[in-house]
């Protein structure tokens, strides 16, 4: 990945969810683009497999980091280290 370059975004949702438009929401505002890929099923199930079968959603994906759901993102944020992982930095621990 080029240096500066951010990693792809992926969010999967469904339709009516609070949380999902939540960390829609904080992405939009951060300027970050993504993909929402809920319609999809065949990717869905990929999500399920990524995800450690959590079918919840919204369930984020950071390049290759799984960050889970709104209230994770929500939490990166707040504790700072939403930016370097946006970056391409480290994964959250």
């Amino acid at each position: 990945m080029p240096k500066n370059a951010m990693p792809p975004v992926e969010i999967y949702t469904s339709r009516f969810c609070s949380h999902c438009a939540a960390a829609k929401a904080l992405l939009n505002r951060r300027g970050v683009s993504y993909s929402d890929v809920s319609s999809d099923f065949e990717r869905r199930e990929e999500m399920i497999q990524h995800a450690s079968g959590r079918m919840a959603v919204p369930q984020i994906f950071i390049g290759t980091t799984h960050v889970g759901g709104s209230n994770e993102l929500y939490a990166l944020e707040r504790v700072g280290r939403l930016n370097p992982l946006l970056a391409g930095g480290k994964a959250p621990s």
